[in-house]
């Protein structure tokens, strides 16, 4: 059964699965049923190869509707994460055929404990692709490209990535980079980085405040960008992602 937790927003899920009841358009009841079960799969409560239980003890489970659970699946099945076969059932797909930077995806991981080699993955993708970014964005950006950068740097201040606006604004801030780079294939990226980025961020200071104010480091890279550096901002924002790392790794071991 989906126990009800009304500190959640509409369809939210909580870590032990409770789930706000949701109100109006079925879509949302759906949204909080793939949740669940992302969260499930993503978790290792339900390894590559395992079938799920069949449609209609699933919907009687949930207590919900059978069309409900489908359109679950259907979200599942577009994210690579299941795949169902007349007969066969639903089974969980290889995780190699999983959309993990998928923003949503990256947000199940994140919503229970996330597995360390992944979150070590997803540094090394930032280590390969923001300093190449950041050179781009150097040799192309313009002066509104700089003016986001620069109001997401005051918001990150004002408000500190202990906070959901301040970890917004450093969403904004990577975003406004990966946008001035002018490069269509490198912005397909954008929610992905994003998502890893605050993703990551909120976990490091689960337990613990941040070791260290990171934003600096972000300052840094705005400042080889706004100077035109493209060496100096691919430098500065490797040094960003290796600290950021650092600070993640400590997170996990205490």
């Amino acid at each position: 059964m989906v126990k009800e937790n009304p500190s959640l927003q509409d369809g939210e899920t909580d870590k032990e699965g409770s789930v706000r009841p949701v109100r109006g358009p079925g879509r949302r009841l759906h949204g909080a049923i793939a949740h669940k079960l992302g969260m499930a799969i993503l978790s290792g409560q339900y390894q590559p190869g395992d079938t799920l239980s069949g449609e209609v003890a699933f919907a009687e489970e949930l207590e919900v509707s059978r069309s409900a659970y489908r359109e679950a699946i259907q979200v599942l099945t577009a994210k690579g994460l299941v795949e169902s076969r007349p007969k066969a059932g639903t089974r969980v797909l290889p995780r190699n055929r999983w959309n993990l930077l998928d923003p949503e995806v990256l947000a199940w991981a994140f919503a229970g404990e996330p597995d360390v080699q992944f979150v070590r993955d997803l540094f090394e993708l930032r280590a390969i692709v923001e300093p190449a970014a950041a050179r781009l964005a150097a040799q192309r950006r313009d002066k509104d490209d700089l003016k986001l950068m620069k109001d997401a740097l005051a918001a990150m201040r004002r408000h500190t990535l202990a906070t959901e606006a301040g970890r917004a604004a450093d969403r904004d801030f990577h975003n406004a980079i990966l946008n001035a780079t002018r490069n269509d294939a490198l912005l397909t990226l954008t929610a992905s980085i994003g998502a890893a980025v605050n993703w990551t961020t909120q976990y490091k200071q689960r337990a613990r405040a941040l070791p260290r104010n990171p934003i600096p480091d972000h300052v840094r890279v705005y400042d080889a960008i706004a100077a035109g550096d493209p060496v100096a901002a691919a430098e500065a924002m490797g040094v960003l992602v290796d600290l950021a790392l650092e600070d993640t790794a400590s997170a996990m071991q205490g």
